[in-house]
């Protein structure tokens, strides 16, 4: 597998809040809400249709610009934020069964210990979930939508990946179908619903935590009947590394036909805008959201967080519209975080990941996170302003491929003649990567970020957040990247452009 751009050495940043409830809420632990969308991007404009979010949200508290995504695919990335852990720790591969996903494996040795889990058993929070969870929850070989998961108070999970209408939802594990009336089934709104449902009948002696998973902007890409004719005039940003050839790049990005046929810019146009139609219904849900809240008497005492599983493209790199690969655009989402007492209208540059949101939240519940195995660090500190904090210098990104399980002769595994690809860019001077620098940077420097992708490839629970400190001695041997994962590499070149 390349280890094109694994490591990302960025500014890092963060910050979240802790203060003073009102006086009849001051005994009470902080609620908190998750709001996750489905493959927003945040390079390429997916935040700006979300007009009403920007101002409840983001202008009420902090923007992360440099927040991130371990695995840029929906499933293993929801795995890291429910366990607070690299896709190496929770072994979600891909969005399959045999990837791990929503699989019977992962139920018993994942599940018991994700964040939600801990802070119902432990911490005595009210838990609420609607939405989409894992692509492949529901199957009929992990449980069917009988399964319910360890630590959720009220479930309402959406059977398999993300829809419109037509899906089914496990209510409190039993099926409920839906159909296609938009005023009753239209998913975003019935999520909508189902929140401020439980927000009017929930309990008001305990604290609670939502988690609010949208299928928007995720393919089929259906708009609410009333948002189909919004950004008419709106098409894919046209920025630099769009419909460019991605010279000197790994051999898959170099694949893709470039330049691209007129119909091909045409569809990822059309997508482009059906994805912003789809996420005003998004923008609806998180105002009723708010708005009931603060009628509630619980704004001030509630913790909101806004972000997505991962990135998109669409175009970059002559590249047809998808996530999976390891650049900006895929791995980079947006996080937005409002609360007691964080200032308004925050941009924060610290480098954070998803793998961070269940050690903060059990943090903010008063939990001691040495009593996880999470990889994760806690915002908290950075929340509350702590000056001195050692922070990371680096993350991993990791991805192996999509559901193969046996080798490809045009795509060889790692032996003789087969070398690992690298690629390194100045994100300063070349935001959209188009200059792959590993062959003119010095050679030390590329030993030392090597040797750190080694450490964070093999690397669990407190290693995971050490600060990047190099061993000078060091000598990188690419071929120790793939030690007993031959096949997973394999796997990794065969189906790496394919969607879900």
């Amino acid at each position: 597998m390349s280890p094109a751009a694994l490591l990302r050495a960025l500014p890092l940043a963060a910050l979240l809040l802790l203060g003073p409830a009102r006086a009849f809420r001051q005994a009470r632990r902080p609620n908190v809400v998750l709001i996750l969308t489905d493959d927003q991007d945040v390079c390429l404009g997916g935040m700006t249709p979300l007009k009403k979010t920007n101002t409840l949200i983001a202008q009420m508290g902090i923007t992360f610009v440099n927040a991130y995504v371990p695995s840029a695919l929906c499933c293993p990335s929801r795995a890291s934020i429910l366990t607070g852990k690299y896709p190496h720790n929770h072994h979600v591969v891909n969005n399959t069964l045999e990837g791990n996903c929503s699989s019977k494996l992962w139920q018993k040795i994942q599940e018991p210990y994700t964040f939600p889990a801990l802070l119902k058993a432990m911490c005595g929070y009210q838990t609420f979930f609607a939405g989409k969870y894992l692509n492949e929850y529901g199957a009929e070989d992990a449980g069917g939508v009988g399964h319910v998961p360890p630590g959720w108070s009220f479930w309402y999970a959406l059977e398999k990946n993300s829809k419109y209408y037509n899906y089914t939802l496990s209510v409190n594990g039993k099926a409920r179908r839906h159909g296609e009336n938009y005023s009753v089934d239209y998913l975003t709104d019935v999520l909508a619903n189902m929140s401020l449902d439980f927000l009017e009948y929930k309990s008001n002696f305990e604290p609670f935590f939502m988690m609010i998973a949208t299928p928007a902007p995720h393919s089929p890409w259906t708009p609410a009947p009333q948002y189909t004719k919004s950004f008419q005039n709106v098409s894919a940003p046209r920025n630099s590394n769009f419909n460019i050839h991605g010279k000197n790049k790994h051999w898959l990005i170099r694949q893709a036909k470039t330049p691209m046929s007129n119909s091909s810019i045409q569809f990822l146009d059309d997508a482009y805008r059906k994805r912003w139609q789809t996420l005003l219904s998004v923008d609806d849900l998180v105002e009723k959201l708010v708005k009931k809240l603060e009628v509630n008497g619980e704004l001030d005492n509630t913790y909101i967080f806004y972000t997505s599983d991962n990135g998109f493209h669409t175009g970059q790199f002559s590249l047809p519209i998808d996530k999976r690969q390891l650049y900006e655009f895929d791995i980079k989402v947006p996080l937005l975080v409002r609360g007691p007492g964080i200032k308004p209208n925050q941009t924060n540059k610290m480098l954070v990941a998803n793998i961070d949101l269940g050690p903060t939240i059990l943090d903010i519940a008063g939990y001691d996170l040495n009593k996880t195995q999470m990889d994760g660090m806690s915002l908290l500190p950075l929340l509350r302003g702590d000056k001195n904090v050692t922070w990371r210098s680096d993350f991993l990104v990791e991805y192996q491929g999509e559901g193969y399980n046996g080798s490809d002769p045009t795509c060889p595994g790692l032996g003789p003649g087969v070398t690992v690809f690298v690629e390194v860019y100045n994100l300063t001077a070349d935001p959209h990567q188009i200059n792959n620098i590993a062959k003119t940077i010095d050679q030390e420097i590329l030993e030392k970020m090597n040797y750190r992708l080694m450490m964070l490839q093999s690397c669990s629970g407190a290693t995971c957040r050490t600060p990047g400190v190099f061993d000078p001695g060091y000598r990188f041997d690419p071929r120790l990247m793939f030690s007993n994962h031959g096949l997973r590499a394999r796997r990794f070149s065969a189906q790496f452009l394919e969607g879900p």
